[in-house]
């Protein structure tokens, strides 16, 4: 079943290349949506498509790609949104 989910993730995750680090393993999951930086310092994902596969990539996001130090992320169940990518913003 297709869903999407916005997680907020904290840390050094801002100039380690998570957003790069993300699309590509969504990539690898199906998975569409963006991942972005916020003025926080944060970076927010949403991702669209197969719920397990979400639930792997956010299994994923947890720790990021080496570089990066994920203390914290937050993320609930949205609205579907029609992604035909996943896109770094």
């Amino acid at each position: 079943m297709n869903v999407s989910y916005i997680a907020h993730i904290s840390g050094r995750v801002q100039g380690v290349y998570f957003r790069a680090s993300s699309q590509q393993q969504a990539i690898e999951y199906s998975l569409s949506g963006y991942a972005r930086n916020l003025a926080d310092g944060d970076v927010e994902v949403l991702l669209c498509g197969d719920e397990e596969n979400i639930e792997k990539m956010l299994l994923w996001l947890a720790h990021g790609p080496e570089q990066a130090k994920v203390t914290e992320i937050q993320h609930e169940k949205v609205p579907w949104q029609e992604h035909h990518f996943f896109s770094i913003g």
